[in-house]
């Protein structure tokens, strides 16, 4: 009698951790293997395309606040590109690409979803339309603070998050 209670806990907490592993995973900045999956490997930009360095990608995903359930997901996506093949005046403002499913609001510009460019120009943050045509400028802050500056990455803050070139960074709030 002991051996089948044992074998029928055994089994309902197995199936209790494979429904919960199997949970939509709540909102926040992605890990490298969702990155992996969400990561164009070359994007549309200016007349050409540019192939995406994937370990200089970024994200957050979202969730609707009725339960993060999957399909009210969403996704903010950053990553910076090989510029080698365009003229230096668009390279010098296109730095990699910037997809965002929401409407996000940059250092206090707002940003409707939609595909971009972006790059980090002297004390300015660009973002531009696939064109290069500029659609937003902000004042960029810089984190003299912070231990390893590496060239991309979005860490939250505080309910927003930031968006990291280097020491260089915008806030990223969520709307």
């Amino acid at each position: 009698m002991k051996l089948h209670y044992r074998i029928l806990t055994a089994l309902f907490v197995f199936l209790f951790a494979a429904s919960w592993a199997q949970q939509p995973k709540p909102g926040g900045v992605l890990a490298a293997a969702d990155l992996k999956a969400l990561v164009p490997t070359g994007y549309f930009y200016r007349g050409q395309t540019a192939s995406v360095q994937l370990r200089n990608s970024a994200g957050i995903r979202t969730g609707d606040h009725k339960g993060d359930q999957k399909k009210d997901q969403k996704y903010v996506l950053a990553g910076l590109v090989d510029t080698s093949g365009y003229a230096s005046d668009v390279a010098q403002k296109y730095q990699g690409f910037f997809i965002t499913e929401i409407k996000l609001n940059i250092e206090g510009s707002e940003l409707a979803p939609g595909e971009y460019g972006f790059g980090f120009a002297g004390d300015k943050f660009i973002v531009t339309d696939v064109g290069a045509n500029d659609l937003l400028s902000v004042a960029s802050k810089k984190d003299d603070n912070l231990k390893r500056p590496v060239p991309l990455k979005i860490v939250e803050d505080g309910g927003a998050y930031r968006l990291y070139a280097g020491r260089k960074y915008v806030t990223l709030t969520l709307e």
